[in-house]
């Protein structure tokens, strides 16, 4: 194919989506986590420990729904365009055959 296969594209593009959202929750995490570490009593940094770490839980999941919903999308497009491959081949198929006996049949009235 001389054209980008989009599935592919589709998959590249959930990747680096996926990275970006990875380093911004790690970016998130650690900023939660500095401020726990400043906390001066031991409620407070508990509980932003255990914010911190619900966050990337949470990040985390988000990203894997992310990827897998992009690898839904790309596996469901290369079966469309496989489809329609398949389909375009056997009209061509079975159209040749219909011109062919056409031509031989216009041939023998004529002869």
């Amino acid at each position: 194919m001389a054209e980008a296969d989009l599935d592919v594209v589709i998959r590249q593009t959930a990747k680096a989506q996926n990275k970006s959202l990875m380093a911004a929750l790690k970016k998130r995490r650690a900023r939660i986590m500095a401020r726990a570490a400043k906390a001066r009593d031991k409620g407070a940094r508990e509980q932003l420990r255990v914010m911190a770490k619900s966050t990337m839980e949470l990040g985390t999941a988000a990203a894997r729904r992310l990827q897998n919903s992009a690898e839904i999308a790309a596996d469901a497009y290369a079966r469309a365009i496989r489809h329609a491959a398949e389909e375009a081949a056997a009209a061509k198929a079975a159209a040749k055959p219909a011109k062919k006996d056409g031509g031989k049949k216009a041939g023998k009235k004529a002869g």
